[in-house]
């Protein structure tokens, strides 16, 4: 795996521990990213030294499904996927990268989900209050590929943007993995956006919305 950009500041390793989960045991390294001050995380199974074609999830922040359990997107149904996935591979990893709202911070994530609620989507939602439609990056998932010695990964995505910016950063990525969670129909015009404005590959489409269930 090539190095990324030798110029740019380098999220750095911290702390790291043993922890149990509900999916099983993995061991946690805590990274700081100078460039944000934020505090990325490698959820780790197996020994990942010199690993090729390895199942990796790079994943974003969601407080609002993660901590609360909202049913407007499916960002903890994709990572309880992936770490399943790990777990029965019996070797990956998971990069949380603390990039809340597709990089837009929580309180703006929740103010485009007031303008949600009165008909714009995700896309939308962002160009009304000035922001972008995805502020993410992605060198520090990167670095933390380098420092964890990983020669080539799977990744765990619907999201071909995603594959596109890790191997311009120099990640040997050989295989896109299809992350397979159900929809609700809370979720189906989020997911319907992310389809058909973001170039998100879902299989199966989303079901109907509330709205057009109601129709």
């Amino acid at each position: 795996m090539a190095p990324p950009d030798s110029n740019m500041a380098r999220a750095t390793f911290v702390s790291e521990t043993l922890l149990p989960t509900r999916t099983g045991n993995f061991r946690v390294r805590a990274y700081r990213d100078p460039q944000d001050g934020s505090e990325p995380v490698a959820i780790i199974l197996g020994d990942l030294e010199g690993a090729r074609d390895l199942a990796v999830r790079v994943h974003d922040e969601c407080f609002t499904s993660e901590v609360l359990g909202s049913l407007k997107c499916d960002c903890r149904e994709q990572l309880e996927f992936a770490l399943e996935t790990i777990k029965r591979r019996g070797k990956g990893a998971g990069i949380y990268l603390r990039q809340e709202g597709r990089g837009i911070g929580l309180a703006n994530k929740i103010a485009a989900y007031a303008l949600q609620e009165e008909g714009h989507d995700t896309v939308d939602a962002n160009r009304a209050l000035g922001l972008p439609d995805d502020q993410r990056r992605y060198d520090a998932a990167s670095t933390i590929l380098e420092d964890l010695g990983v020669e080539s990964i799977e990744l765990l995505t619907n999201n071909p943007r995603k594959v596109d910016e890790l191997r311009a950063l120099g990640v040997h990525i050989t295989k896109r993995l299809s992350v397979l969670v159900p929809a609700n129909p809370h979720s189906a015009d989020y997911l319907r956006a992310k389809a058909e404005r973001m170039g998100h590959l879902l299989d199966p489409p989303p079901p109907p919305s509330i709205d057009a269930e109601a129709s």
